[in-house]
C-alpha cells in the first residue's frame, strides 16, 4: 500500500549536544520539496505499481522519502548503493529525507521505485519547479537563451564486429535460459543443437577482426574479410536457434517474456548483419540514420557537431531553454542529429506555455539564425532577437549586430554554455546510466530537475 510519509520526529532535538543543523542550501531545498504539487505528481506514478496499490498490501516506502532520496542521489552524483549507505549513516540526511529512525530502503528497492517514474512525470515535476522559481522571484522569464548538447548513452565504441558478437552473446544467453523451461523430452529430440552456445566463437572472431583491421597488407585484408564472413555465419546460425527455440516455447505457458526478448534481439542481430554485409562485402556507405550502433541502446544516434575534441558522439541530442536566474525552463530530446535552426519556435512556444507571455529578449548561437526565425520571434511578441548571422554580412546587418543591446545579449547567451558545462561536470547531463529510451528521458529529466532545485535553493540561501 502506498504510504505518504512517516510520523514526523525531530532528530536534532534528540541529540542537542551535537548542535546538528542542515547547511543553508540543504535547508532551502528541504522547504522546496515540501510542495504538495511535487508530492502528488510523484505519488500518481508510484501508485501505478499495482491495481490497488493505494489501499491494499503492506506499507511501502513513503512517497516523501522516495522523492527526497532520488533528489539527493542526483544532487551529489551517488549510485543507488551509495545513496542508501550515506543516508543511513547521516542524522542530517535522515532528517532531510524524512526517514527519521526507520530503515532506509534497499538500493534495489529504490531502483524499482525510480523505474516507475516516467519521463513525462519528470517533465511535469520540472514545470512545477519553474513555477516555484517564479513565485519565489528567482526568475521572471523576461530573457531566454537556448542551446543544445549531446548526452551520451552508456555504450562501447560501436564497430560491426563487436555488435555482431554482442548479438550472438545475448541470443546465446537467452537460449540458455529458455532451455531450462523446455521439457527434457523435447530437448532430447533436438539433440542439443538449438541450445548451442556460440559466444566463444563470435568473441574470438571479433578479436581477430580487430587485429586485422590495423594492418594494411593484402594477406591481412583477406583474413579480415574471411573472418567477417565466418562471424556473419555464426550470427545467422544464432538467429536460426532463436527462431527454433521460440517455436519450442509456444508449448510452454508463461514464457511470453523470454520469447519476446528472443524475437527482439534476433531482429536487431539481423539488422546488424544487413549493415555489415552492405559496408564490408558490398563496399556501400551506410548513412548514420540507418546504422544501429548498440544492441542494448538501439535508440542511440550518431551525432557530428564539428567539435574539435569530439568529432563523433554517440547518444542523443538534448535541447535546453534557460531563463535569467539560471533556471532551465524547458528541455526536449531530439531525434537523430536534428538541425538547430528548427528549435527556436518550439522553445518560444514552451516559454509561452510556462510564463504566459513571450520573453523580452531571446538569444541563441549562429546555427539558429534565419530570417524566418527572426520573423517568428517578432510575431510571437519578442522585442529583442539576438541571432548572430554566420558568414558574410551586409553593412546594414553589421550595424545591427554592433548595437549595444545586441552585444549585451550575446554575452548573456554565452551563459548557457557555462550552464551546460556545469551540468556535465556534476553528472546532471553526464553519460546516461539508465537503460532504454524511457530510461534516457528519465535520466535527463532528473538531471535538469535537480539542477533547477539546487539553483533555487542556492539563490534563496544567498539572500
Amino acid at each position: 500500500m502506498i504510504v505518504d510519509r512517516y510520523d514526523p520526529i525531530n532528530l536534532f532535538e534528540m541529540v542537542p549536544k551535537l548542535r546538528l543543523e542542515m547547511e543553508p542550501q540543504l535547508a532551502e531545498l528541504d522547504r522546496l520539496l515540501d510542495d504538495d504539487v511535487l508530492f502528488k505528481t510523484l505519488k500518481a506514478d508510484l501508485s501505478r505499481r499495482r491495481p490497488n496499490s493505494e489501499r491494499l498490501g503492506r506499507h511501502s516506502t513513503p512517497v516523501e522519502v522516495i522523492l527526497r532520496m532520488l533528489v539527493l542521489k542526483r544532487l551529489y552524483g551517488w549510485s543507488y548503493e551509495q545513496t542508501e549507505h550515506f543516508i543511513s549513516d547521516s542524522i542530517v540526511l535522515r532528517q532531510f529525507c524524512r526517514l527519521y529512525l526507520q530503515s532506509a530502503p534497499d538500493d534495489t528497492t529504490l531502483i524499482r521505485w525510480a523505474n516507475l517514474i516516467g519521463p513525462k512525470t519528470v517533465v511535469a515535476l520540472n514545470d512545477r519547479t519553474v513555477e516555484l522559481a517564479r513565485s519565489l522571484k528567482v526568475t521572471r522569464g523576461r530573457k531566454l537563451r537556448t542551446d543544445g548538447t549531446v548526452v551520451e548513452t552508456n555504450i562501447h565504441h560501436p564497430t560491426d564486429d563487436t555488435l555482431l558478437a554482442d548479438g550472438v552473446r545475448v541470443v546465446s544467453r537467452l537460449v540458455r535460459r529458455a532451455k531450462d523451461l523446455i521439457k527434457e523430452r523435447v530437448r532430447k529430440e533436438h539433440k542439443g543443437e538449438p541450445f548451442r552456445n556460440r559466444t566463444r566463437s563470435a568473441k574470438r572472431l571479433a578479436h581477430k577482426i580487430g587485429r586485422m583491421a590495423l594492418r594494411r597488407t593484402e594477406q591481412a585484408q583477406a583474413s579480415y574479410h574471411s573472418s567477417y564472413g565466418r562471424l556473419v555465419e555464426v550470427a545467422k546460425a544464432s538467429i536460426k536457434q532463436a527462431r527454433l527455440v521460440r517455436t519450442l516455447l509456444e508449448e510452454v505457458p508463461s514464457t511470453r517474456k523470454i520469447s519476446e526478448e528472443l524475437s527482439h534481439f534476433a531482429q536487431l542481430l539481423e539488422q546488424t548483419i544487413s549493415q555489415t554485409s552492405r559496408r564490408v562485402f558490398k563496399g556501400e556507405r551506410v548513412s548514420a540514420k540507418e546504422k544501429l550502433v548498440s544492441i542494448f541502446e538501439e535508440h542511440t544516434s550518431i551525432i557530428r557537431r564539428g567539435k574539435a575534441r569530439k568529432k563523433t558522439e554517440f547518444g542523443r541530442k538534448v535541447w535546453l531553454s534557460e531563463v535569467e536566474g539560471g533556471i532551465v525552463s524547458g528541455f526536449w530530446i531530439l531525434e537523430g542529429n536534428a538541425g538547430d535552426e528548427a528549435q527556436l519556435e518550439p522553445a518560444l512556444e514552451d516559454h509561452l506555455r510556462l510564463f504566459g507571455r513571450a520573453p523580452e529578449l531571446v538569444a541563441a548561437d549562429r546555427n539558429v539564425h534565419s530570417k524566418e526565425n527572426e520573423l517568428v520571434a517578432k510575431e510571437m511578441g519578442v522585442k529583442k532577437v539576438c541571432l548572430p548571422k554566420a558568414g558574410n554580412k551586409s553593412t546594414q546587418r553589421e550595424e545591427h549586430e554592433r548595437q549595444r543591446w545586441f552585444k549585451r545579449a550575446r554575452r548573456f547567451r554565452a551563459g548557457i554554455e557555462g550552464r551546460i558545462s556545469v551540468m556535465k561536470r556534476r553528472q546532471y547531463l553526464g553519460r546516461c546510466r539508465d537503460r532504454g529510451e524511457e530510461g534516457f528521458g528519465r535520466w535527463v529529466g532528473w538531471g535538469v530537475l535537480t539542477a533547477n532545485l539546487g539553483t533555487i535553493a542556492q539563490t534563496l540561501a544567498a539572500w
